[in-house]
């Protein structure tokens, strides 16, 4: 394993972070207010998000 592979999961894990917290911030404002379990709500966001890339990123790894 090279050392751009721990990178590009790195790089990708931040870029979901943000994702995650604009689609978040995006949901309370169609909803006008901040929701109340917002820790579990980013969280299951932020979760969805990579396991769906991640997913895709090591399918992609193993064609090579």
């Amino acid at each position: 394993m090279s050392i751009v592979v721990p990178l590009l999961y790195t790089a990708v894990g931040i870029a979901l972070y943000l994702l995650a917290d604009w689609i978040l911030r995006q949901l309370e404002a169609r909803a006008g207010r901040v929701f109340e379990h917002r820790t579990l709500v980013f969280f299951g966001l932020l979760s969805a998000l990579a396991l769906g890339t991640f997913a895709v990123i090591r399918a992609l790894l193993a064609a090579d």
